[in-house]
């Protein structure tokens, strides 16, 4: 599928490493997504140079691994216990198949790497191209063994000069609330720069104090707004965000920006010290806010919706 190559947005159906693949293109900027592979973003191009790192490929997405742009849904990163309980639903995960960190902790949900996505829409127009694909999740037999709450998933993927925009919608379509916890884990670099030549920008936030599992222990530290070099330090952080929600990779001329809207509260800053990617994670709820009953709930028959945009340079 293409579009009127005279026009500046385009859409584009290819195959990467024998995968399918949406390309999504407007002017200098490019975004390449995999239906069949947990909707994962594969490649964020502008002007030709790469800002996204899809270490292992769909290969690894498929075995459950974050990688790439995918989405981290009904939960994103790790659970303290095999049970949570909503209401008056108790869930018990422990006899599951699901993604666990090195500690047997669930995380990261239940769609990286999922087959079921929908392709309902895709269209360009004179200076975008846009895409929304829906996942019934009361239809999977699986996902409602470990999320049993009916809804459906939306995302759609906006691409305009120099910009994306990710938006993420749940519609309950059951009898029951459902829990919201699901969010994102991009994993971003600077074209043709090292990770230790990148500052990281950050606004004035909360950090959220981890144990040795990466789950918050209650304790907080207020942070003012901050940019800082990258070389010597490591990052897996958890923190609460205030009105100001916007995020920066920056190196010479090269710029990447990522805001969150107010439906994403949370955020995760991911860099062990020597690797070449930056994650920069949008999180509607804090880690573990689903064994917590913290979580937002939607009602039946209504919607939640959250979502975030890229800048680049």
């Amino acid at each position: 599928m293409a579009t009127d190559p005279g026009a500046d947005g385009s859409v584009v159906v290819s195959t990467i490493d024998g995968v399918a693949s949406v390309t999504l293109a407007a002017g200098p900027t490019a975004f390449s997504v995999m239906p069949e592979v947990g909707l994962v973003g594969a490649s964020l191009t502008h002007k030709g140079r790469e800002y996204v790192n899809f270490h292992g490929g769909p290969d690894a997405a498929r075995n459950g691994h974050t990688t790439g742009v995918p989405l981290l849904a009904p939960w994103a990163n790790r659970l303290a216990s095999e049970s949570y309980r909503i209401g008056s639903k108790s869930v018990d995960l422990s006899d599951l198949s699901l993604h666990r960190d090195e500690n047997g902790l669930p995380i990261h949900g239940l769609f990286v790497g999922r087959s079921g996505w929908e392709l309902v829409s895709v269209k360009a127009q004179a200076s975008s191209a846009a895409m929304v694909a829906t996942f019934d999740a009361s239809a999977d037999e699986a996902v409602m063994a470990a999320f049993p709450f009916p809804h459906e998933l939306s995302v759609g993927f906006t691409v305009s000069p120099g910009r994306l925009m990710v938006s993420t919608t749940v519609t309950a379509t059951g009898r029951r609330a459902v829990p919201i916890s699901f969010g994102w884990h991009p994993y971003f670099q600077l074209p043709d720069v090292e990770r230790d030549r990148i500052r990281l920008g950050m606004p004035s936030r909360t950090r959220l104090v981890l144990d040795d599992r990466g789950l918050p222990t209650g304790e907080e530290h207020a942070e003012p707004a901050s940019i800082v070099k990258l070389a010597g330090t490591s990052y897996d952080n958890a923190y609460r965000l205030g009105a100001d929600r916007q995020l920066l990779l920056a190196s010479g001329r090269r710029r990447l920006t990522v805001v969150f809207d107010r439906k994403y509260p949370y955020a995760q800053v991911y860099s062990p010290m020597g690797a070449d990617f930056i994650a920069l994670e949008p999180m509607t709820a804090a880690t573990n806010a689903l064994c917590q009953g913290t979580t937002p709930m939607v009602a039946p028959g209504e919607r939640f919706t959250a979502r975030f945009v890229l800048s680049l340079t």
